[in-house]
């Protein structure tokens, strides 16, 4: 018994074996045609593939639109060559392939990039990125890369390129490649620099510090904020000044404080997450609450503890015994003893510094 679905499977795939005849027959040369026809072959290509697609074919759809997409190289149609391949990353999301998708993204930009559309190909890498993101968001970051690479060809697209970099940033830290989130962020603050954008530099110097915290680099952490604070808004500057000098201080409670203000709290989910992140500053994070930091100096020796009376009465006995403990009644003056040598010279300087 055939049912309706399998009805419907039968006749598309029925219509595109006749899409295909038809390009095949157009393919054709003879006395009077030298060369194929080209632009009917893709067209019915497509068709099919088309077809195939509604009967949950995706093989066959994929490989009639790799030969549409053949036939438009051949009339050098690339823009549509590389849409053939846009419909090819379709029908790859459906398999949950992703590697295969990556590649013909890439494929797709090239060639628009070889028919003079930078433009369309960079769109086709962000649309590709966000299929991939929640899978594999490193493969989201590559794709989003090179269409990064595109977008600064072209000087008009310099914003465009800032969005895509803000993307990147925020999935490496989804995946926690923070030395890399923070090159990034320093590029998107170069293009903002060249477009004088000083609000958006405000923001990411924010970002840029709490990823060299939770690096654990606060010295590069500073030296951020000494660079492009003056970029950040009262709220900005006071919050990050505040979160640094507590960092310093190794009060806990202080960085605890800054982390929990509400600036940083709203700020965009992936950035936000580092105040969580942010590891505690050592020797302070263990201390009991209200606790004062111990002050330690440098050098510092051993303060002095007196021997007990018992040591200090075997020592002058055996002083004694030894003939070596002065006798009662016997000054200083009375010892047959040399005094000790005065020095023979004291310089000029010398008996200066004793005054």
């Amino acid at each position: 018994m055939t049912t309706v679905g399998d009805g419907l499977v039968q006749k598309k795939v029925s219509e595109a074996q006749e899409h295909i005849r038809q390009a095949e027959k157009s393919m054709k040369t003879g006395f009077l045609k030298w060369r194929p026809d080209f632009d009917v072959a893709a067209d019915e290509y497509q068709k099919a593939a088309t077809c195939y697609r509604v009967a949950k074919q995706l093989g066959q759809a994929k490989d009639y639109l790799l030969k549409a997409s053949d036939c438009y190289k051949e009339n050098r149609s690339l823009f549509h060559a590389a849409r053939c391949y846009e419909q090819i990353i379709l029908l790859l999301k459906e398999q949950n392939k992703t590697v295969e998708m990556v590649d013909f993204a890439h494929r797709a930009c090239q060639l628009y990039q070889q028919q003079g559309s930078p433009e369309a190909g960079a769109g086709a890498l962000e649309k590709t990125a966000k299929m991939v993101e929640s899978k594999d968001p490193a493969a989201a970051i590559n794709v989003l890369q090179h269409a990064v690479e595109v977008l600064m060809i072209e000087e008009s697209s310099s914003r465009q390129a800032a969005e895509h970099l803000s993307k990147i940033s925020r999935l490496q830290i989804r995946i926690e490649r923070y030395g890399e989130a923070a090159d990034t962020i320093r590029l998107e603050i170069g293009i903002h620099q060249e477009n004088a954008n000083g609000a958006a530099i405000g923001r990411l110097t924010v970002a840029l510090v709490l990823v060299q915290l939770v690096r654990e680099d606060s010295v590069a952490a500073e030296k951020a904020f000494k660079e492009w604070g003056n970029y950040c808004d009262v709220q900005e500057a006071v919050t990050l000044e505040t979160l640094l000098q507590a960092y310093d201080d190794e009060d806990w409670e202080g960085v605890q404080r800054a982390l929990q203000s509400p600036f940083i709290k709203h700020m965009d989910v992936d950035y936000a997450r580092l105040a969580n992140a942010i590891p505690l500053p050592e020797g302070i994070k263990n201390m009991p609450k209200g606790a004062t930091k111990p002050t330690v100096v440098s050098n510092a020796q051993q303060a002095y503890t007196s021997p007990p009376p018992e040591e200090i009465e075997k020592v002058k006995a055996a002083t004694i015994a030894a003939g070596n403990w002065p006798a009662a009644g016997v000054s200083n003056a009375d010892s047959k003893d040399p005094p000790p040598p005065f020095p023979a010279h004291v310089d000029d300087e010398d008996e200066e510094g004793l005054c």
